[in-house]
């Protein structure tokens, strides 16, 4: 197997890499049940150099180690009522301070199945002292949703445009239910 590195940047460093986290959400998104628009890009990527700025926001670039070609991402951030769905939060459920966000999180085709979502997921959340983790997914990526629920991730609330709102606690272990 190819040996994957995973690398977490803060904004400023992943504002000069947008690039190679534009080249997997691109391919990522542009699958079912997603189907992104260039347009759709370019508006994510608009928001992503906006996010990069904020005070928090973290990265994850996983790299093919012999080309360093991109193989996924992840990015996240301190959840705060800014974020475009924090209108679908259950009342009273999340507490703002210790909550990440997390924003996105996507593997290109050849990688999946090898735990480098996995790998993306664990090392943009290690460090940050986020006591949960909030994050939506569509409701028809029956793959990802299955992936978060095995990584301890509850269903909370299912919203506007097909998403579906996720929680986690941190202290959360597979075989352990969530709190």
């Amino acid at each position: 197997m190819t040996p994957i590195v995973v690398e977490v940047m803060d904004g400023a460093t992943a504002a000069r890499t947008e690039d190679a986290f534009r080249l997997v959400h691109a391919e990522a998104f542009a699958e079912p049940p997603y189907g992104e628009s260039e347009e759709e890009v370019a508006l994510t990527f608009r928001r992503f150099r906006e996010e990069a700025r904020r005070p928090g926001f973290r990265a994850a670039l996983a790299r093919v180690a012999a080309s360093g070609e991109p193989a996924g991402m992840a990015l996240g951030r301190p959840l705060g009522a800014d974020i475009i769905w924090y209108g679908l939060l259950p009342e009273g459920v999340i507490p703002l301070p210790r909550t990440l966000a997390l924003l996105e999180l996507a593997v290109r085709a050849p990688w999946r199945g090898r735990g480098v979502a996995r790998r993306l997921h664990d090392a943009l959340l290690a460090g940050t002292g986020a006591e949960h983790v909030v994050l939506t997914v569509h409701c028809e990526a029956e793959p990802a949703r299955a992936a978060y629920r095995s990584w301890g991730y509850r269903e909370l609330a299912e919203g506007e445009g097909h998403l579906a709102m996720m929680l986690r606690r941190t202290d959360c272990r597979p075989g352990r239910p969530p709190r």
